[in-house]
């Protein structure tokens, strides 16, 4: 296993090669695919992000672009692309951002070169193979820390944060709708590969294009239930807030009406005039303090009796 650069890096397995460049420079490119027999305008798109996931079957190799949610935590990116020729003896990934999942490969890759334990195969397709199960693994990982924020909603849905709440089913949302949009073109370019693909790479290789097809589904179908379950507990916690919200407004409601009574008989009972009939009598004060507390207490009394209290 040997460096040609920080950029380029290349490992080997008996026969079979992988490449793997990150942000390459046009030198870099011109010489692996002068080496590998790459078309020039295959090795144009290895310089530069694509915009969408495709899949093209050349002479020598396949040309496979597919787009992963950024998993690894402190990465600004949203998704991340990975470009893949794949050979009969080469695998040639090339991304523009460090992707923790291919990092981990790279170590299983090595230990398995060193160790010689012949599981990897002797195919670039099947380096391919195992590679992209890591990129599904990893998404099923991001999938799962999602799911453990939807049971930390879950227990704190019934303990009066319903406003938290709205902050955390938020973000959790945001993740599940980016994890979604990412993956979803991959089951066109998965359907083509696995349609063309054992004609291209033999049909030793239609049983790995079938698992990888459910790698995906296996890892959509998991997103879909999340979403799904997202979905339940926004409405409950929605019904939550509204429930908190109308009781909020019936107490006010109730305090106006009861407030609102007792001021004006006050404030009539304060009127000065020759002919009030409280004003100026002994203990004035104290008699209107009976008035307004008896008067309240009816009202309290009334509004219990009718169910508003």
């Amino acid at each position: 296993m040997g460096y040609t650069s920080l950029m380029l890096k290349r490992s080997a397995y008996g026969a079979l090669a992988w490449l793997d460049l990150e942000s390459p420079t046009a030198k870099e490119v011109a010489g692996i695919a002068a080496e590998y027999g790459i078309e020039p305008f295959v090795a144009e798109e290895l310089l530069q992000p694509s915009m969408k996931p495709r899949v093209e079957f050349h002479g020598t190799y396949a040309y496979v672009i597919l787009h992963f949610p950024g998993v690894q935590r402190g990465h600004n990116t949203v998704e991340q692309e990975v470009d893949f020729v794949i050979g009969s003896n080469f695998l040639i990934t090339t991304h523009y951002d460090s992707i923790d999942p291919l990092h981990g490969f790279s170590k299983t890759f090595e230990v398995h070169s060193l160790l010689d334990k012949g599981t990897i195969g002797d195919h670039g397709f099947v380096l391919f193979f195992y590679m992209l199960k890591k990129l599904y693994r990893a998404v099923e990982h991001e999938i799962d820390h999602i799911q453990h924020n939807l049971i930390y909603i879950e227990e704190h849905l019934f303990s009066n944060q319903e406003v938290e709440m709205v902050r955390a089913i938020s973000r959790a949302s945001n993740d599940l709708l980016r994890l979604r949009q990412t993956i979803e073109p991959h089951r066109e370019v998965l359907k083509i590969l696995e349609t063309e693909g054992p004609k291209f790479f033999g049909e030793k290789f239609a049983p790995l294009l079938r698992t990888l097809a459910n790698e995906y589904y296996r890892a959509h179908n998991h997103i879909m239930r999340n979403i799904d379950s997202l979905g339940e507990l926004r409405e409950t916690n929605n019904s939550l807030l509204s429930t908190k919200e109308n009781e909020t407004m019936r107490v006010l409601t109730i305090m106006a009406l009861l407030t609102f009574p007792l001021s004006l008989m006050v404030a009539i009972l304060q009127i000065d005039t020759v002919h009030n009939p409280i004003r100026g009598l002994p203990y004035d004060f104290w008699i209107i303090l009976g008035s307004v507390v008896v008067t309240g207490t009816c009202m309290i009394l009334y509004f219990k009796h009718r169910g508003w209290l």
